[in-house]
């Protein structure tokens, strides 16, 4: 992608994590996301789309933006989330358009994930 169209896009994000080395196996074993590590408190990943970091903290204060995640089989994920760590924070439930969950991974970040089908 050119400059030109990643004006004014997202481009990156960062989240907070307590313990990096654990962030890292959880998000690699359930969506697949590649680490590249700088230093011991912060590592980037790449979802092979959008890019971004944890940087270590003692603690996760919950609130703010809620990232929201695509899969296409939701139950699957969501076995993965909680046999990896996580928890479900939120049931699944129909919207227009689709169904999700939110999970909380093992640092405490709200996520979601959503599906169509």
């Amino acid at each position: 992608m050119s400059q030109e169209e990643q004006d004014r896009r997202m481009d990156y994000i960062e989240f907070r994590a307590t313990n990096i080395e654990q962030t890292k196996k959880f998000y690699s074993g359930v969506f697949g996301w590649e680490f590249t590590d700088y230093g011991p408190d912060y590592t980037s990943f790449s979802d092979g789309r959008m890019g971004g970091g944890f940087e270590a903290a003692p603690d996760v204060q919950g609130g703010g933006p809620l990232v929201v995640l695509y899969a296409m089989k939701l139950e699957e994920i969501e076995a993965l989330i909680i046999e990896s760590g996580g928890r479900v924070v939120r049931e699944t439930f129909d919207f227009p358009g689709g169904r999700r969950f939110h999970f909380a991974d093992p640092s405490g970040n709200e996520l979601a994930v959503w599906s169509d089908r």
